[in-house]
């Protein structure tokens, strides 16, 4: 059960990253065919604007997000106790042992950050230190370590990329078709077949523009949504213990939200740190009473 959750997540993963990608090339193309006359032109921009905005963000992206959520790296003699928990669920993990950061925050949270595994970080917040005893904390940070472990931390940072990269290009789009019009629109053709064919293009190209945007984002959150699901499984991989986790999600679930996080980074927590009463498309985690379900049946 356990690994045939992991093998179907991972393959959910793929699938959704890979309907990303088929956005990002139909807004490149949309983008080329109104500005520049040329769907290919657009793709390649897209790809090269995904691929400039990655290597900016990839230079340090653990720093930036822990600097952005008020996170104080500690070492071993900081917290003993936190630091061989990390440190025993990096070696099961089989990963690098990552930097430790404390956020000074009542309620219970954690996540991870990085690159990669060589270059990860772990933030858990001070709530979560005294809420928790060693088995929900071995839950919490089998979780993170099956982030890092699993490129989630790399996957993550990618969809961002692409999202952002696909907002500027259809807000662009949309500002120049509104001031300039579309280098189409204006084209004489006596071809009725193509006239309709150029119509068509068209339409289907705005629908694009106006639409991708809310696409992508959903996209984002159900590849966030579908992480935390293999994390959890991984947890229980790593620690051989599902009560753990289970136990602290309810802790979690039952806290306050946090006072102070990064909106940015509420998509990184183990739960979402700014608690809604209601869940929709828009969350950034799946309910955690379903997550606690599955982990039962493992």
């Amino acid at each position: 059960m356990l690994f045939e959750q992991i093998s179907r997540n991972k393959r959910r993963t793929a699938l959704i990253l890979t309907i990303f990608v088929l956005i990002l090339a139909l807004v490149g193309a949309a983008v080329g065919y109104f500005v520049a006359d040329s769907m290919i032109a657009g793709i390649i921009i897209a790809v090269i604007g995904t691929g400039i905005y990655l290597a900016i963000v990839l230079h340090d992206p653990a720093q930036l997000v822990m600097s952005m959520n008020n996170a104080e790296e500690i070492h071993e003699q900081d917290n003993p106790e936190l630091w061989h928990i990390v440190e025993d669920m990096a070696m099961v993990a089989r990963v690098p042992m990552p930097r430790v950061y404390i956020i000074d925050d009542a309620s219970p949270n954690a996540f991870a950050t990085g690159r990669d595994p060589e270059h990860a970080s772990v933030a858990v917040t001070r709530g979560l230190l005294e809420m928790m005893n060693r088995e929900e904390l071995e839950g919490v940070l089998g979780h993170e370590l099956s982030h890092v472990r699993n490129y989630d931390i790399l996957v993550s940072t990618i969809a961002i990329a692409m999202l952002t990269v696909i907002t500027l290009l259809t807000d662009f789009t949309s500002r120049y078709l509104f001031w300039f019009g579309g280098s189409r629109r204006d084209r004489d053709d006596d071809d009725n077949d193509n006239k309709n064919l150029e119509i068509i293009k068209i339409v289907l190209f705005v629908i694009t523009i106006l639409l991708a945007p809310l696409a992508a984002t959903l996209i984002n959150l159900a590849l966030s949504r579908n992480r935390e699901y293999l994390a959890d499984a991984g947890s229980v991989e790593l620690t051989r213990n599902p009560h753990g986790l289970i136990s602290a999600l309810k802790k979690i679930e039952n806290s306050q939200p946090m006072e102070n996080v990064s909106s940015s980074s509420r998509a990184l927590y183990i739960e979402d740190p700014v608690k809604k009463e209601h869940s929709s498309l828009f969350d950034t985690h799946p309910p955690t009473s379903e997550r606690i379900k599955r982990l039962e049946q493992m």
